[in-house]
């Protein structure tokens, strides 16, 4: 249910962003010649424009993109907004505090010499949930998405501090991801590879075969009646696919193949889209304060 954390990615991007910047500000104050100083803001303007760029294309993707009801949602790349539930079968638990909910992640560190923090332990849980709104729901695979929880705890217990970040059960859920049917009316099916299966099914019992359709008795199947056996198969096959068509299809949120922004989050997409419009913003003041006063150190 577990794993590390390579898989996923979480709205650190600012702090990670400061933390860079923070780092190259110290460095160059090192240096009492001020030699560094138009090196230092060049770089400072770099990462803020990479920021930049990723902050602004969440904020269009959340933006630009209409929210969709669950049970008209169209196939493709979506934005859904309702709430998470568990689905049937064994409960998830978080890791740290046993917690019923839909997901979590956790973050343990130990103290160490200096009265540092350094890291023990993290984790992520992987396991299918659901988002419902009043139309229907659809199984979420959280593997490879962004998630923005304001669920977090943190508490210290002798020389660890345990972090904790959850989705729980009946909580606001917005999401963006690629939206897929399996089954039901949107089933793909192919009807040439079916039959061809069935009949080798078929043939792996040469006794039950020849009983069905070895009409003169001969002990084999001519051209005729291995004709009729394939007209058969066709038949149970176009059967079972308008059975399966039949049914409800399960819809299922999950990561674009093609890279793009795959976001759960606990909150209004009103007040993510607001965040990361200003992020951007501060990024892109930040690109061309800096930009400039390197070119005029520069110069």
């Amino acid at each position: 249910m577990a794993g590390g954390l390579e898989p996923f990615r979480f709205h650190a991007s600012e702090w990670l962003t400061g933390g860079i910047h923070l780092i190259i500000i110290v460095i160059a104050a090192q240096d009492d010649s001020g030699a560094l100083w138009p090196y230092a803001l060049a770089a400072m303007a770099f990462v803020s424009f990479f920021a930049w760029i990723a902050a602004y294309r969440r904020y269009r993707q959340i933006h630009d993109l209409p929210t969709s009801k669950v049970a008209s949602a169209a196939q493709g790349y979506v934005e859904l907004f309702g709430r998470s539930e568990p689905l049937p079968g064994e409960p998830i638990l978080s890791k740290l505090t046993a917690l019923p909910c839909c997901w979590f992640r956790y973050y343990v560190e130990r103290r160490g010499s200096g009265d540092k923090w350094g890291y023990e332990d993290s984790g992520t849980s992987v396991a299918h949930f659901a988002l419902a709104d009043d139309t229907g729901q659809c199984v979420v695979s959280p593997e490879g998405a962004e998630v923005l929880s304001n669920r977090k705890q943190t508490w210290t217990q002798g020389d660890y501090r345990y972090t904790e970040w959850l989705l729980l059960p009946k909580g606001m859920l917005y999401a963006i991801g690629e939206f897929s049917t399996q089954g039901g009316a949107e089933a793909e099916l192919d009807e040439r590879a079916d039959v061809s299966a069935m009949l080798s099914d078929w043939k792996q019992d040469q006794a039950t075969l020849l009983e069905r359709f070895d009409l003169n008795r001969d002990g084999r199947l001519d051209l005729k009646e291995w004709e009729l056996a394939r007209l058969r198969a066709r038949r149970e096959v176009r059967k079972k696919h308008a059975e399966i068509r039949a049914r409800d299809g399960v819809h299922i949120l999950r990561k674009p193949a093609d890279g793009r922004l795959f976001l759960l989050a606990n909150e209004l997409p009103d007040k993510l889209g607001r965040r990361f419009a200003f992020w951007s913003a501060a990024h892109l003041i930040v690109f061309f304060g800096a930009g400039i006063g390197s070119f005029l150190l520069f110069v």
